[in-house]
C-alpha cells in the first residue's frame, strides 16, 4: 500500500516497527530482513518525501537511533525505550558473523573508506569474509548501475549486506531492490562506514549517553549538517507538539 504522507495510521505502523528490546536478529533462521534506523530526520523526511516514507514502512525493523526517536516514543506512546544505534547493529552483526564464520558485503562510500574497513576487519574479525563495492556518487543510481551492483552482491552471497549511502538514498535503494538481493539481512547504516573506517570520529560516550551525539556531529560538520539539525530539529519538535495536541483533543 502506497502512503502519501505521515498520518495517524502509518505513524502507528512506524511505531510498531520500532525495536524496543535488545538486538536479537538471527541470520541463521533463513528469513530476509530489512533493518533501518529512525531518528528526528526520519520523521521529517517521512512528512515531506512520499517515496522515503514508503521505503521506511517496507522495513522489518526500525532501530531508535537518535534522541528524537526516543522522545517521540515517550511523548506519543507514553513509554521509555533505549537507543539502538546503527553502530550497535553493525557490531552485533559482525560478532554473530565472526562466531559463524559468515560473510558480509559493504555497499557504499569511497574506495578509500572501504579499504580502511577491509584492513580493520582483517584485524578484528578474522573469521568473517567480506566483499565491497563503491557505487557512483549521484542522487539516484542508473538502472544498469544498480543491476551491476546487485550482480556482484548476489555472486558473493553475503549473510549480511551493509548499505552506506546516507539517508534517504540508502533506504530508498534497499526498499526497491530487496527482493532482488541475495542477503539475509540488509542493514542501512550510513555514517557507520566512516566511523568504523576512522575517517569520521564518533561522539564521546558521555555525549551519546545524554543524547547529544547530534550536537557533536553538527560541530564537526556544520556546513553539511546545520540545516538538518538546527532547522530540522525545530521542525521535528513542532510536529511532535502538534501530534501530541491532536492526540489529547481526540481523547
Amino acid at each position: 500500500m502506497k502512503h502519501n504522507h505521515l498520518n495517524k495510521f502509518n505513524l502507528e505502523e512506524l511505531f510498531r516497527l520500532i525495536k524496543t528490546k535488545p538486538l536479537d536478529f538471527d541470520f541463521g533462521d533463513g528469513r530476509k530482513l530489512l533493518i533501518n534506523t529512525i531518528n528526528a530526520n526520519t520523521f521529517n523526511l517521512s512528512n515531506s518525501d512520499n517515496e522515503f516514507l514508503n521505503a521506511i514502512l517496507r522495513s522489518d525493523s526500525l532501530l531508535p537511533d537518535g534522541v528524537g526517536a526516543l522522545i517521540a516514543y515517550r511523548v506519543l506512546k507514553g513509554l521509555r525505550i533505549s537507543k539502538i544505534s546503527g553502530y550497535d547493529l553493525f557490531m552485533f552483526e559482525m560478532s554473530r558473523l565472526e562466531q559463524a564464520g559468515g560473510k558480509c558485503f559493504f555497499m557504499g562510500s569511497s574506495e578509500r573508506v572501504l579499504g580502511l574497513i577491509r584492513d580493520r576487519i582483517a584485524r578484528e574479525f578474522q573469521y568473517v569474509t567480506i566483499g565491497t563495492y563503491s557505487p557512483p556518487f549521484r542522487d539516484k543510481l542508473l538502472d544498469q548501475e544498480t543491476q551491476a551492483i546487485i550482480s556482484v552482491i548476489n555472486e558473493f552471497e553475503p549473510d549480511v549486506l551493509f548499505v552506506g549511502m546516507t539517508q534517504p538514498k540508502q533506504e530508498k535503494w534497499a526498499a526497491v531492490n530487496i527482493d532482488r538481493i541475495s542477503a539475509r539481512h540488509i542493514c542501512c547504516i550510513g555514517a557507520v562506514f566512516d566511523f568504523y573506517a576512522g575517517t569520521m570520529k564518533r561522539a564521546p560516550v558521555w555525549m551519546i549517553r545524554i543524547g547529544l551525539e547530534w550536537f557533536y556531529r553538527l560541530i564537526k560538520e556544520p556546513r553539511r549538517l546545520w540545516k538538518r539539525y538546527l532547522i530540522g530539529n525545530t521542525r521535528f519538535i513542532l510536529w511532535l507538539l502538534k501530534e501530541k495536541v491532536r492526540n489529547l483533543i481526540k481523547r
